[in-house]
């Protein structure tokens, strides 16, 4: 849990870094997956060092993957938001309504209720088809996003929001069907796509449209699938006779996120 929570802080602060250096970077061909945006988003110092920040949070959420329940995980990522929220509050001297700050208390009081409730992760592997599932998804992540790229406003932030959210919901689940190094495991490339089409359809949803849109596509992509999966075919359960309050956690940190979401970029 403590490894979740810091990849949260990682995440949340690295966002507030890649949104301005996305911002500041020429738009390019409009499209969801713009490769060439990316390329010129990393020439600014501020998106690297968000880069660095998101590396050490990758490692910690592999590391609490590997422990806690993908439901778990995912709703501390989620709480990124309300680190963004306070972050933002501070470095960037944005103002938080008393609303918001209501929402930043919420969502630690949901992972307080997450973190009292939650088992270890699952050991069951997974139905044979998962594997190869993932990696179909990740590739249908990279294909939306490209025909994302094409919708107006509001419509194409969220659609791209989602997308992102989706590949970094394959990570997530790729992380607990992956043992050591096997290039034969479809899981390791459905890793590496995901996580490629995720960092593309997110830098292409802050650098133009909504954000409050992109950003509540992004917590729900990457929060209630994986959690689905997890708990239907990796065997994540909570503490005995806590089940309700894991829902009731989950549920509390995940709506109190979707109300921070302008914060996806301050």
């Amino acid at each position: 849990m403590v490894c979740a929570l810091g990849a949260a802080v990682c995440f949340g602060t690295a966002s507030v870094l890649q949104a301005v250096a996305a911002r500041a970077t020429a738009p390019g061909t409009g499209s969801g997956v713009d490769a060439a945006l990316l390329l010129r988003a990393v020439r600014q110092w501020r998106y690297v060092a968000g880069l660095g920040l998101d590396a050490v949070g990758f490692v910690l959420q592999i590391v609490a993957l590997r422990h806690i329940p993908i439901y778990v995980v995912g709703a501390a990522l989620a709480a990124s938001l309300a680190v963004t929220a306070v972050v933002a509050a501070r470095l960037l001297r944005v103002r938080l309504s008393r609303a918001e700050w209501w929402a930043v208390a919420v969502v630690c009081g949901g992972l307080v209720m997450l973190g009292l409730s939650s088992g270890e992760e699952g050991t069951q592997p997974g139905p044979p088809a998962l594997k190869p599932a993932l990696l179909v998804v990740a590739v249908l992540v990279l294909l939306a996003g490209a025909a994302a790229g094409r919708l107006p406003g509001r419509a194409r932030a969220l659609a791209l929001g989602l997308g992102a959210g989706t590949g970094f919901g394959v990570v997530e689940v790729s992380v607990r069907l992956i043992d050591g190094v096997d290039f034969a495991n479809p899981a390791v490339y459905a890793l590496l796509l995901g996580g490629g089409a995720g960092f593309l359809l997110l830098t292409s949803a802050l650098q133009r449209g909504s954000v409050t849109a992109a950003t509540a596509g992004l917590v729900l992509g990457e929060t209630v699938g994986p959690a689905a999966v997890g708990v239907v075919w990796l065997g994540d359960t909570p503490r005995e006779g806590l089940a309700w309050l894991a829902v009731l956690g989950f549920a509390v940190a995940v709506a109190g996120s979707l109300a921070l979401a302008r914060f996806g970029e301050p």
